[in-house]
């Protein structure tokens, strides 16, 4: 079994929406999702913390974006909304151990994934 499928990902004109899911092998007590953009580096987007429901959201997504669960599962979702060009990149999702380990992209459990593309057009 792939540890890490994401999927959903798309070309979407500025302001439009997307949803992506993660599929993971296994469930862990933190679960977040992160972006590439060509030419930078991997950057924290989302966490959800799955025991207590708490979620953390990077700066420039909060109030776009949404992450959540499928309860019980190891599926993870993030809606995105009133998408920019600057949202433009290839998201991956990953397990930790707390959101704080998610947001500091330390600790993760499992190797990256391929990723699903994310474009934006303006």
């Amino acid at each position: 079994q792939v540890p890490l499928v994401e999927s959903g990902g798309g070309l979407v004109q500025a302001g439009g929406s997307l949803r992506l899911s993660c599929t993971a092998s296994f469930s862990a007590t933190a679960m977040g999702w992160f972006r590439q953009a060509p030419g930078k580096g991997r950057e924290f987007v989302a966490a959800i913390d799955t025991n207590e429901g708490t979620k953390l959201y990077g700066d420039s997504v909060k109030g776009r974006f949404t992450i959540s669960r499928e309860t019980g599962e190891s599926t993870l979702y993030l809606q995105m909304n009133n998408l920019t060009p600057e949202d433009t990149a290839v998201y991956y999702c990953n397990l930790g151990p707390s959101l704080q380990r998610i947001a500091a992209r330390s600790g993760l459990y499992l190797s990256w994934g391929q990723g699903t593309q994310v474009t934006v057009s303006s």
